[in-house]
């Protein structure tokens, strides 16, 4: 018989800190894990901070066994999506753990006793507050090198979710896409007739201000384009608000192609940016004191890149609209020499998205699942 474990909720400033760190502790010495930003993960997990709590309820546990902690998870239930999909679902989050059964099988225990007790018939994870935070357990790319935002795990995770009684829900794929040293023709000559054929034209701007007045009606396009999407719920006000200050401070705006009608309305965007992976590797996710140099370096020098979020308008969809914004991107990489593209999860069902990447050299090298149990 194993040790026993004990569980902690996490109920002060110290043990939410005690939270965000076990996952740095866990993976110091593997060269694929890129560690988030420490102060975001707080931020995030902070009920007095993230406005996703105007709309979600949360308990979070500590596992320790032999007074060392081995492992956390978050509980999360979602109301918004709840209402949405007309669901009593809860969700799991920031679940991390070594490598003992039942390390994972007490802290997914803790996890569906409290949804049950908030009325659930169901939980399925890994995910977040929303479709913004990290999702899905790895379970294939185990050598390849994570992204900011992605969640990374090691090949054990799958394994201890089935065996608590967790089965698939939905899967995500990624691809990583090879660069030329010249735009693909194909999708320019899409992209002209594109524009021309629907009266567009490609926002151009210098200095990340000038994209601000575009910001709120960007992130509106994203909850209308992704509005059918597995596990997606609107973002709210306050959380564009808040994605708007947390992206466009650091966003460089070659890297977002902005679409325009003849209106001057945003019709689709795509917001991409030189990776950050090696820079959040070297300075293990600290801002300070000199993480956030390395992160202006990468930004100016790195050869990969990563795409992370795109939307075209339900009504301008099929219309080659999505070829000028990989055209814009594609310019762009040229001129500063990006060689690789990580394009971040894709639900494995999405083909339309799929298909975007047969004008280019790519492979599928990652897969992330969400999981599911009854509780009924």
């Amino acid at each position: 018989m194993g040790t026993q474990i004990e569980l902690k909720e996490v109920n002060s400033l110290h043990d939410l800190k005690q939270f965000v760190s076990f996952q740095y502790r866990l993976y110091k010495d593997n060269k694929f894990w890129v560690p988030p930003i420490r102060s975001e993960e707080l931020f995030s997990l902070r009920r007095d901070k993230n406005p996703a709590f105007d709309f979600c309820s949360s308990k979070y546990w500590l596992a320790l066994k032999n007074g060392k902690i081995v492992g956390r998870i978050a509980g999360i239930i979602n109301t918004k999506y709840n209402e949405k999909w007309n669901a009593k679902s809860a969700r799991f989050g920031w679940f991390d753990f070594i490598d003992d059964q039942e390390v994972p099988s007490a802290l997914l225990s803790a996890a569906e006793d409290w949804a049950k007790s908030q009325g659930m018939d169901s939980i399925h994870g890994p995910l977040g507050f929303t479709d913004m935070d990290g999702e899905g357990t790895l379970i294939e790319g185990f050598e390849e090198t994570g992204t900011l935002g992605a969640i990374y795990n090691f090949p054990y995770y799958a394994e201890h979710i089935e065996k608590s009684g967790y089965v698939k829900e939905a899967d995500w794929v990624e691809y990583e896409v090879t660069m030329n040293s010249e735009v693909n023709k194909t999708v320019q000559r899409i992209a002209q007739i594109a524009l021309t054929r629907n009266n567009l034209t490609v926002l151009r701007v210098k200095k990340a201000k000038e994209l601000l007045p575009y910001a709120k009606e960007i992130f509106s396009l994203l909850n209308e384009g992704y509005k059918d999407l597995y596990g997606f719920v609107e973002l709210s006000e306050k959380q564009i608000d808040m994605y708007v200050k947390q992206y466009f401070s650091y966003i460089i705006p070659e890297y977002v192609p902005v679409v325009l009608n003849s209106d001057n309305k945003v019709v689709a965007f795509g917001i991409t940016m030189p990776s950050l992976s090696d820079a959040l590797l070297k300075s293990k996710g600290r801002l300070f004191p000199f993480g956030f140099i390395r992160i202006l370096r990468a930004m100016k020098g790195s050869k990969k890149a990563d795409l992370y979020l795109t939307a075209v308008r339900p009504e301008m969809q099929n219309k080659g609209i999505n070829a000028i914004l990989i055209h814009e991107v594609n310019k762009v990489f040229v001129k500063n020499k990006i060689e690789k593209v990580e394009t971040n999860r894709e639900l494995e069902i999405n083909s339309k998205i799929q298909s975007q990447w047969k004008f280019f050299e790519s492979r599928q090298h990652k897969r992330r699942r969400c999981y599911k149990k009854n509780l009924s």
